[in-house]
């Protein structure tokens, strides 16, 4: 069996007031996974639990986000999360705090048979 890509969804998620990197991830996973319903795993014959979802999210603090609430986001699959240094942290008018903006790439795959 190899992995096989199958679906690549981008989405992006909003802290305004908060500076919450956590919560602008979730944000950003849902708007990915939202915006559409997947049918792909029953389209090959595969339980929805068979999908192997590796996630990268982008933020300015990657040390702030708990990978453990993100996770929680998924109803189903094999979820993997990283963390990397992106996204975007804009100052708000005055110096009074920041609105944070995560970025989410969510990609599904398989393990299947090569195709012959």
């Amino acid at each position: 069996m190899a992995k096989t890509r199958m679906v690549h969804e981008f989405g992006i998620g909003t802290s305004l007031r908060r500076r919450d990197y956590t919560e602008a991830a979730i944000r950003a996973i849902k708007d990915a996974l939202w915006h559409n319903s997947l049918t792909i795993a029953e389209a090959f014959g595969f339980p929805k639990s068979a999908m192997i979802i590796d996630v990268e999210i982008g933020v300015q603090e990657p040390e702030a986000v708990e990978i453990t609430r993100l996770l929680e986001v998924f109803p189903y699959g094999k979820p993997s999360i990283s963390v990397t240094k992106g996204g975007l942290d804009v100052p708000k008018p005055g110096g009074d705090g920041l609105t944070v903006i995560a970025n989410a790439a969510v990609i599904v795959s398989f393990d299947m048979e090569p195709a012959t």
